[in-house]
């Protein structure tokens, strides 16, 4: 069964979720896992891919913006993507192939508090089991 993290920041907007997607990818990747990070649009998905080439500074992981690829990282919004091991969850919504994953990873900032508690309810209704994150200072480390 799908395993759902949520990771609780106190930041307040949402680059911070992204900084934070750029580093859990990082560390799943250096797991030996794919990753999946999901977004809303076309747009939101080019602002990761440029995100991921800066952010962590010195640290390079391959990535692809595109469903269908094999990269360790794959950005995409559209189609069902192939991989089944960690989605990371950055769009406005809860993609309905979440289900497939192993994990998934949800972010959320005081920007997205109700979001995320709504969220919350969502997969603990259907029985998913939940693990919650609080974190500070997350860049620090």
């Amino acid at each position: 069964m799908t395993r759902v993290d949520f990771y609780l920041l106190e930041d307040m907007q949402l680059i911070a979720a992204a900084r934070f997607a750029c580093r859990l990818a990082h560390k799943a990747v250096q797991g030996g896992q794919q990753v999946y990070l999901h977004a809303d649009d076309k747009a939101h998905a080019t602002q990761l891919d440029e995100l991921l080439w800066e952010y962590p500074r010195h640290r390079f992981l391959p990535h692809e913006i595109g469903e269908q690829s094999a990269a360790p990282v794959v950005i995409g919004y559209g189609d069902e993507p192939i991989g089944d091991e960690v989605l990371i969850n950055l769009a406005g919504r809860i993609p309905d192939f979440f289900g497939r994953y192993e994990r998934v990873a949800e972010i959320v900032v005081e920007e997205r508090r109700d979001e995320g508690r709504e969220r919350y309810k969502f997969y603990r209704d259907c029985g998913y089991p939940l693990y919650h994150h609080e974190l500070s200072n997350w860049e620090d480390a």
